[in-house]
């Protein structure tokens, strides 16, 4: 779709995910790491990584698609953007390697029992918040506990988590409910894994639990946030990592206009940028005048994905011919050209070719005659038009991609009215289930398992549901389990294919096509694709328009 959407925030609001963990040589190697590929660069030394010795201070100035509203990790919304600032604040107990695995991080070591229903998670000795307490288990245990309590948050842990327990002075153990494989990549941060990051206590006892003033023990110290202007962190000359950061100050800019923010990153306003619109993309792919990366060539699991969700329960959706109707006449082969420049590939599900978890499924084909039929065979049988609202955020790129699809709809004789909202409300609407069909942008995530709370029947609820299409298939049911509870590669594989050719059937998600993620930088912006983890193995760099802010340097 191309817009400045971070509908991914409604993760921390939903989800924020549980408390997981992850240690290298346990549950990873039991799975099976999808395919990440390499980034596509412009060429060496234009591709965020490099070999020369770092210069300590400077500063850098990113340009981003979209402002947080708060950065608590067990009550905000991080989507792309607030993963960064995070992991400027914060450390994650794990993270995820070049492989698509994981490696511990700010944990020393993450074991589970032998039946995976119990981790326990152990961190590293003598690491202290900025504010100079201790990060013990004692500290764990509360941020373990102020997840469980958040209001959204509780919906995900309280089913699958059954009790924590501090088992030393640097140690806790999470006893689930059942046996939980993926457990891992929970805990590694990135978009779905924001409970991966360990505040201060000081920070969970303050009034609106620090949101606004994040306490962490990560390579910068927060020093100011001013929302939609900037949010400001100076190098922590006590990090637990010797030699790390190298900056003396980072600072992001939101700038939602993606014309606005390439304007800017030519004037030098800023020094660096997060794109996923693919008219920046031509742009910049490809000219060395720039540092370049993108997604392009594969990702860690699987990408983010651009589709339409439609409330599967609520009318007119509620009924699978009409469902079956809308997908016939959405043609995704013209819909990306159209609409993201043949950047962005077409999609008619969750994954895509090179996974282990891509099987071709039963999803329509592009039939606006069939479609046309099937509305006329509703129309006649319940005597009035088939109608619905389609809405969108209010962006530019969003809002063409929503005329463009009501357009081939109304062309199917569907009645379209169409609507758009600032990116809150169309959450907020989302998850209470005030809506009938909404543009919309997912699914990414390092491991499928991140997505069970939101394909799950069993976070439907009136109220607030965290399935936000409504899709109640015990069938998928029974397919997450099998992948949250196998050890088995192959078994995995064949529950999350099955996942699929579901929803192929049920048709809650009309896909067009995966998304696309770039960073471009000047030059001089050194090293922002290259992390490493504490033991000095290659960490995975951009993950969905996220980067790493510790190891980069200005030349």
């Amino acid at each position: 779709m191309g817009g400045s959407m971070d509908r991914r925030s409604f993760l921390a609001r939903s989800a924020a995910v549980a408390a997981g963990v992850a240690v290298a040589g346990a549950a990873g190697d039991l799975l099976s790491p999808t395919t990440a590929g390499a980034l596509l660069t412009n060429g060496p030394g234009r591709n965020g990584i490099s070999t020369a010795k770092p210069k300590r201070g400077g500063s850098v100035v990113m340009g981003t698609t979209a402002e947080e509203q708060g950065f608590n990790p067990a009550t905000a919304r991080f989507d792309n953007v607030g993963d960064m600032y995070a992991r400027c604040v914060f450390d994650p107990l794990a993270t995820i390697t070049t492989d698509g695995s994981w490696a511990p991080y700010l944990a020393k070591s993450i074991v589970p029992n032998a039946e995976y229903t119990s981790w326990t998670i152990t961190l590293r000795p003598t690491v202290f918040f900025h504010d100079g307490t201790p990060c013990d288990a004692n500290a764990l245990l509360a941020n373990f506990e102020a997840q469980y309590n958040a209001a959204l948050l509780g919906l995900v842990l309280k089913p699958i988590v059954a009790t924590y327990k501090v088992t030393g002075p640097l140690s806790v153990q999470v006893n689930l409910k059942s046996e939980w494989i993926p457990f891992p990549f929970y805990l590694c941060g990135g978009t779905g894994g924001q409970a991966a990051y360990v505040m201060a206590p000081t920070m969970i006892s303050a009034p609106t639990g620090g949101t606004d003033n994040p306490v962490g023990t990560g390579p910068y110290k927060f020093t100011k946030w001013v929302p939609n202007t900037h949010f400001t962190a100076v190098r922590n000359d006590r990090y637990w990592r010797p030699g790390f950061p190298y900056l003396d100050q980072i600072t992001f800019k939101p700038i939602v206009d993606y014309t606005s923010r390439a304007e800017a990153l030519a004037a030098g306003t800023i020094d660096l940028m997060c794109t996923d619109v693919p008219q920046n993309i031509i742009t910049y792919r490809g000219n060395k005048q720039w540092s370049y990366v993108d997604d392009s060539n594969g990702v860690p699991g699987q990408p983010t994905m651009d589709f339409f969700m439609l409330n599967v329960a609520a009318p007119p959706f509620t009924t699978a011919t009409v469902r079956l109707a809308a997908a016939k006449a959405l043609t995704r082969t013209a819909y990306t050209r159209i609409i993201n420049l043949s950047i962005d590939p077409a999609s008619s599900g969750l994954f895509v070719k090179g996974s282990p978890y891509y099987s071709k499924t039963t999803y329509p084909s592009y039939d606006p005659a069939g479609a046309k039929r099937l509305v006329k065979k509703v129309e006649a049988k319940t005597g009035k038009p088939v109608a619905f609202t389609l809405a969108s955020t209010n962006g530019t790129s969003s809002e063409r991609a929503a005329t463009y699809a009501a357009a081939q709809w109304s062309a199917a004789g569907f009645k379209v009215t169409k609507g758009s909202y600032e990116q809150n409300e169309l959450i907020d609407n989302a998850l209470g289930g005030k809506f009938q069909c909404y543009e919309w942008r997912q699914f990414g995530a390092v491991d499928p398992d991140m997505n069970y709370v939101f394909w799950s029947p069993t976070t439907i609820n009136g109220a607030l549901s965290i399935n936000m299409a409504r899709n109640n298939d015990p069938r998928v049911q029974a397919a997450l389990e099998m992948g949250r509870t196998s050890s088995d590669p192959a078994t995995r594989a064949k529950a999350y294919q099955q996942v699929n050719e579901y929803f192929a059937q049920d048709l809650p998600y009309l896909f067009t096509d995966r998304a696309t993620w770039a960073i471009v930088a000047h030059p001089d912006v050194q090293n922002f694709n290259n992390p490493t983890t504490p033991e000095g193995k290659k960490a995975y760099g951009m993950i969905g328009g996220s980067i790493w802010p510790t190891q980069i340097w200005r030349s």
